[in-house]
């Protein structure tokens, strides 16, 4: 009986396995890339682009991730990046705010007390919210969405963002104020909050 003979040099198992791993790993997470794509971009023609360029570079680089760690994450940093490397720089302007503008207090006060983590917004996410939040800087817009609409962690958010910890606090707290303001009739309107009596 002979020994089995050793794959030959141009064997796919390598490949096979490669893909395989990556269809487990990094393509379940498609959705949440489109989705934070869509706000970052604009656009769905953009957001498509955004997100197939992410996962080419993904692939690519694929030897360079750990194996069951936080795959989400590591997707949402290379489109982060790639947003800012190929999209931002075809803007003429860069997108500046001045933070010290925006009121220090909360307009929906009645659910400052209760809402410290914004869990007022995971009520009313829908195409309102979402036209409202696209209307933010981008540095504002990419933690909200990445906090409000994709459910993650401040130190994830961190890690993505390539920021401290309390630069992500910040973000958030301002933009929420920002999108209070620009949201304080609809929630009104929708009974999500009583409005101040005139």
């Amino acid at each position: 009986m002979s020994a089995p003979t050793p794959p030959s040099p141009g064997s796919s198992a390598p490949v096979d396995d490669r893909k395989a791993g990556f269809e487990r790993e990094a393509l379940v997470h498609l959705d949440a890339l489109y989705r934070v794509a869509l706000r970052l971009a604009g656009n769905a023609a953009d957001a498509d682009d955004l997100v197939q360029e992410t996962m080419l570079k993904a692939y690519r680089a694929w030897d360079q991730y750990e194996r069951g760690t936080n795959a989400k994450g590591w997707l949402l940093t290379i489109l982060r990046h790639t947003f800012i490397n190929e999209y931002r720089r075809r803007a003429r302007h860069p997108e500046s705010v001045d933070l010290d503008a925006i009121e220090p207090f909360a307009v929906f006060e009645d659910v400052q007390e209760d809402d410290p983590q914004g869990r007022f917004f995971d009520q009313i996410v829908d195409d309102e919210v979402l036209r409202a939040i696209d209307t933010l800087p981008e540095q504002f817009r990419e933690a909200v969405v990445l906090s409000d609409v994709e459910g993650m962690s401040y130190e994830e958010i961190a890690q993505i963002l390539g920021v401290p910890l309390g630069t992500v606090k910040s973000r958030l707290f301002r933009a929420r104020r920002v999108l209070q303001r620009k949201l304080y009739q609809y929630a009104v309107d929708m009974g999500y909050i009583k409005g101040s009596k005139a």
